[in-house]
């Protein structure tokens, strides 16, 4: 509805080609913190809720590097870490490049 203020506002959700997967727990400050940056940057990102759910958490640590923490990010099945590591890329500009590249 308001899609002509991307521009105006630092968006390009049109550019964003990545597929993007975040795991979280619904009430994790610092993922939603993580999924308001995505939110903000036009990515249409696969969530995956894990409350409680062991069998899950187990799956992610695999992908993850036995990281156990939420939320954990994949930009094109490649693990990008937690909320501060994708802000940490966001600040070195490397985010946006990630977020364009095709699958």
């Amino acid at each position: 509805m308001l899609e002509f203020l991307n521009p105006l506002l630092g968006r390009h959700p049109e550019k964003v080609q990545a597929n993007v997967e975040i795991y979280t727990w619904q009430t994790c400050p610092y993922c939603i913190r993580a999924k308001i940056l995505l939110w903000w940057k036009g990515v249409n990102f696969t969530e995956y809720k894990i409350d409680g759910d062991e069998a899950a958490r187990a799956k992610m640590a695999e992908r993850a590097n036995s990281r156990r923490t939420v939320p954990q990010i994949f930009i094109n099945n490649q693990h990008i870490g937690g909320c501060d590591d994708l802000y940490q890329l966001d600040t070195k500009g490397l985010l946006d490049p990630l977020l364009t590249q095709l699958v």
